[in-house]
């Protein structure tokens, strides 16, 4: 008979029999999570039903069985059973934050959340009249579920979620909450166009090119930067609207030397997504210094992402415009990459924009034209 290391015998408390310590240690967080649960029920107080979320949110902040533990024993409709009006603030943030640590990376829960009515009681906590922390802690939930659901980005839109995210953005509070807005409707408008012209409807373009501006953080930019990118992979109306609310000129400034990578990298590729296919956000780019400054990012010694993601949207910002060649091709910073570390995506890149503008030069050599 194989032997147990001492260790790990314990005596189970039901039939006295050793057992063991990992399986006493599930069964043990699995009573815990289930005496959690039932003091949600209605009919207890306020202030025991938000330290029962409290104590749910921690459990399952990080991964592991409690997760799951809480979708099994019914804590998820439990949770979502507090969000309703009438339960006190302190009730709302921590069931929101458990719903958050619940949804996080599991698409079981997000699904549960959605269909016991989750999603609609989130967008209501959104309305103006709730405190800044609720809302931001309302925002949170609904931001991880559209990350990865086409039914959850469905749904928030179909529950008024963008309108009351867009009025978010116009709120004077605090950064975290334009982060936590701004992310949402990033991953809110991901391969749905429906939603990504909503949130223009809303009136989203302006509010989002406001947080590019000095004096906001490095996050929420980059936040906001996401939204404007997503925005934009498929509406021309949506790049027309970034390129009247001074987007275009506002994005290019965050391109100034000393940028973080990361930044760089996803401002990039928002003007890639802007320039692709509009004519007019094309010009704006070159008459704004955008070209020049997306050529420098090709110059040795940078992030080979960010240089990558240059030359891309050097060939979008070129493509069918032969005044923009001309500036590239003059910059005189494209030069023969050496095979031996460059990524091939980015030798190809670039070397496509090298035939371009060369092309260009000569038919404007052969012409006299501009």
């Amino acid at each position: 008979m194989r032997r147990v290391h001492a260790e790990r015998q314990l005596a189970c408390p039901v039939c006295g029999r050793c057992r063991d310590a990992a399986t006493m240690a599930k069964g043990s967080a699995r009573a815990r999570v289930e005496s959690l649960v039932k003091r949600l029920a209605p009919g207890g107080s306020a202030a025991e039903q938000a330290e029962a979320a409290r104590a749910l949110a921690r459990l399952c902040f990080d991964k592991g069985p409690n997760r799951e533990h809480v979708r099994g024993c019914g804590g998820v409709t439990a949770l979502v059973r507090l969000l309703a009006p009438g339960s006190s603030a302190a009730v709302h943030e921590w069931a929101a934050r458990a719903l958050l640590n619940l949804c996080f990376d599991n698409a079981k829960n997000q699904d549960d959340i959605r269909e016991c009515g989750g999603v609609a009681a989130l967008v209501r906590m959104l309305a103006p009249s709730g405190s800044v922390a609720v809302r931001w802690e309302a925002a949170g939930p609904l931001l991880c579920m559209c990350k990865e659901s086409a039914k959850n980005r469905d749904s928030v839109r179909e529950c008024g979620g963008v309108a009351a995210l867009v009025g978010l953005l116009a709120l004077g509070g605090p950064a975290a909450v334009h982060e936590r807005a701004a992310g949402a409707l990033a991953n809110l408008c991901i391969n749905n166009p429906q939603n990504q012209d909503s949130v223009r409807e809303c009136g989203g373009v302006a509010p989002l090119v406001c947080l590019l501006a000095p004096g906001h953080s490095a996050e929420v930019q980059r936040r906001a930067v996401g939204a404007l990118g997503t925005l934009c992979t498929e509406s021309l109306g949506n790049k027309d609207c970034v390129r009247e609310c001074g987007g275009v000129a506002a994005l290019v400034e965050l391109l100034a030397p000393g940028g973080s990578a990361g930044l760089q990298r996803d401002v990039v590729k928002a003007l890639n997504n802007l320039c692709y296919g509009s004519t007019e956000n094309q010009d704006s780019m070159r008459e704004c210094g955008g070209v020049i400054a997306l050529v420098a990012l090709l110059a040795p010694g940078g992030s080979a992402h960010v240089r990558q993601r240059a030359a891309v949207a050097l060939r979008s910002v070129c493509y069918a415009n032969k005044k923009t060649r001309k500036v590239s091709g003059s910059a005189v910073a494209l030069p023969r990459w050496s095979n031996s570390w460059r990524p091939a995506a980015l030798r190809l890149c670039t070397n496509r924009l090298l035939r371009r503008c060369r092309a260009c030069a000569m038919t404007t050599h052969r012409t006299g034209t501009a």
